[in-house]
C-alpha cells in the first residue's frame, strides 16, 4: 500500500456522520444493581474506602456508606474510570513490536523505507485482504482492554460500521454520537485530501464537530518538512479549540504555544517518538503552556504494550525534561483530560453519579491509589467494565455479576497465572467470534502474532 493509501485508509469518512453498528454486541449483563467497594478516584479526589454502585449501565452512586439492597463485591483494590487511549492504530496492534533499524527524520522517511514495508506493510495488505474486517480490530481491542483500556482512538471506519466494536471507538461511534474526526496526514496543496479537510473545519466552526484528530510534526526537531508542514497548518487555519494534535515531536517551544493559544490539545506517544526519532515532542512545554495534553500507546510495532506501559515512558520523560507531575497528574492525562479532549468529559472519565459506568478495578499493591495505579501493569487488572457490562475480569467475580451468562463469546483463560473470564461479545449471531477463534484466523494467515498475555 502506498503511503497515499494508507493515509486514506484510516481517513474514511472523516466528512460524512456516521450511523450506530447495524449489529449492537452480545453483552454480558450484570444480572442486576451491584457495587464495588475499594479506594475510589473521584473527580474531587481520593476516598479511601468507598462504593461504587452500578445499575443499568450507569453510575448511581459514589459514597463512603455501603449501599442496602445490592450485591457488593468488596474488591480490596483501587477503582478508577475506565483509562482513554486518545491515539492508535489497532489493526496494526496483532504485530510483534518492529525494532526500527535507524534513526529516522520524520515520520514519512520510515513510512517509505523497504524495512517497514516487508516487516508491517506487506503483513498487514495480506492481512487485509485474507481477514474479515473486524478480526485485527478486535484483537487489538482485547489487548487493550485487558490492560484497562475502555475507550481508543484510531480504529478503522471498516472494522465499526457492521458491528458494534468491544471497546468505544471515540473518533467513531460513541454513545450516540459521531463528533469527532480524524486524518492521518495534513493534505498537500493538490492532495485529495484537501476538500475533506475544509469539510472538517466547516463543522468544526458550525459546532458539529467537537475533536479533530490529525497527525502534525511528527519527528526530529528542526527537520525541515516539518517545519514546513506546521507552517502550512497554521496557514490553512486548522488550528482550532478542536483540533487535537497527535506527536507534534518536531514542534519548537514557540509552535506550542502558538498551538495552545489556538486552544489546540495534543495526544503524545513519548514511546513511538523515542524508538523512532531518538527524540519525542516538548510534553513539558505544552503542560506548561496550560494546554490540555493525553497520552496515546501509538502501536505495537513502535510504540509501548499499553497504555499503562506508555505512563511510565511519559512520567519519566515529563521529569527529564524539568517539568515532573504528580502521581495523580498523570492518572487524570488517562482519564478526566482525556475525556475532556475528546469531547466526553461529561460522560466519561470520571467515577460519579449519573456518568456511564466504564470502570477499572487494579489490585492494590502501594498505599497511595494514585501511585498503585501510575505502576500497575495488565496483570494487576481485576475487572473492567463498559457501560455496565461486565466485559472482563476475575473468574469469581464475573460468575457472581453475571450469573451464568452464556454465549460463544465469553471464555475462560489464565492471565499472568490468574483465572479470568472475557466477553468478546461484539458480534451479533450468526457468528459471534471467541478470543480462540480471532486467534485461529488470525494465526493461520500470520504464525508470529504478537501475543495479549505476555
Amino acid at each position: 500500500m502506498t503511503n497515499g493509501a494508507f493515509a486514506r485508509a484510516y481517513s474514511r469518512g472523516v466528512t460524512e456522520q456516521l450511523g450506530p453498528p447495524k449489529h449492537p454486541r452480545v453483552r454480558a449483563l450484570p444480572i442486576g444493581p451491584f457495587s464495588l467497594r475499594g479506594a475510589v478516584i473521584t473527580p474531587d479526589g481520593l476516598m479511601s474506602d468507598g462504593y461504587v454502585t452500578v445499575d443499568g449501565g450507569v453510575i448511581q452512586a459514589v459514597s463512603r456508606k455501603k449501599p442496602d439492597s445490592v450485591d457488593v463485591v468488596d474488591t480490596k483494590g483501587v477503582i478508577v474510570p475506565g483509562l482513554l487511549d486518545l491515539h492508535n492504530h489497532p489493526e496494526f496492534n496483532v504485530f510483534a513490536p518492529w525494532e526500527p533499524p535507524r534513526t529516522y527524520a520524520n515520520r514519512y522517511a520510515w513510512r517509505g523505507s523497504d524495512t517497514y514495508q516487508a516487516l508491517v506493510r506487506d503483513p498487514q495488505n495480506k492481512l487485509i485482504s485474507a481477514l474479515p474486517p473486524q478480526t485485527q480490530s478486535r484483537y487489538a481491542e482485547v489487548r487493550a482492554l485487558i490492560a484497562g483500556v475502555t475507550g481508543i482512538q484510531g480504529a478503522s471506519r471498516a472494522s465499526t460500521t457492521t458491528v458494534e466494536p468491544l471497546v468505544r471507538n471515540l473518533d467513531l461511534w460513541t454513545l450516540d454520537q459521531h463528533k469527532a474526526r480524524s486524518m492521518i496526514d495534513l493534505p498537500s496543496a493538490s492532495g485529495r485530501d484537501l476538500v475533506r479537510l475544509k469539510a472538517i473545519l466547516e463543522g468544526i466552526h458550525a459546532g458539529d464537530i467537537t475533536a479533530f484528530y490529525l497527525h502534525l510534526c511528527e519527528g526530529q526537531r528542526g527537520n525541515e518538512r516539518s517545519a514546513n508542514e506546521f507552517r502550512r497548518f497554521i496557514d490553512l487555519d486548522v488550528a482550532t479549540s478542536a483540533t487535537v494534535v497527535i506527536h507534534g515531536s518536531a514542534l519548537s517551544a514557540p509552535d506550542i504555544h502558538e498551538l495552545a493559544d489556538a486552544g489546540c490539545k495534543l495526544v503524545w506517544s513519548p514511546q513511538s517518538n523515542l524508538r523512532l526519532y531518538q527524540e519525542t515532542t516538548l510534553a513539558g512545554e505544552a503542560i506548561a503552556a496550560d494546554m490540555q495534553v493525553a497520552l496515546g500507546a501509538d502501536w505495537m510495532p513502535s510504540g509501548s504494550l499499553s497504555l499503562l506501559a506508555e505512563m511510565k515512558v511519559a512520567r519519566r520523560e515529563l521529569a527529564r525534561q524539568g517539568h515532573p507531575i504528580t502521581a495523580r497528574e498523570l492518572v487524570a492525562m488517562v482519564t478526566s483530560v482525556a475525556a475532556s479532549i475528546a469531547g466526553f468529559g461529561d460522560k466519561l472519565g470520571a467515577l460519579a453519579r449519573g456518568r456511564v459506568a466504564d470502570l477499572v478495578v487494579f489490585e492494590r499493591h502501594h498505599e497511595d491509589p494514585y501511585e498503585n495505579v501510575c505502576i500497575a501493569d495488565p496483570s494487576w487488572v481485576e475487572l473492567v467494565c463498559i457501560g455496565g457490562d461486565i466485559t472482563y475480569g476475575r473468574a469469581d467475580w464475573f460468575q457472581r455479576l453475571s450469573g451464568n451468562a452464556a454465549s460463544p463469546t465469553i471464555e475462560d483463560l489464565v492471565a499472568w497465572g490468574k483465572p479470568m473470564r472475557l466477553d468478546t461479545g461484539f458480534q451479533s449471531a450468526p457468528d459471534p467470534m471467541s478470543l480462540t477463534k480471532i486467534r485461529q484466523l488470525l494465526t493461520i494467515e500470520y504464525p508470529p502474532v504478537g501475543p495479549i498475555f505476555a
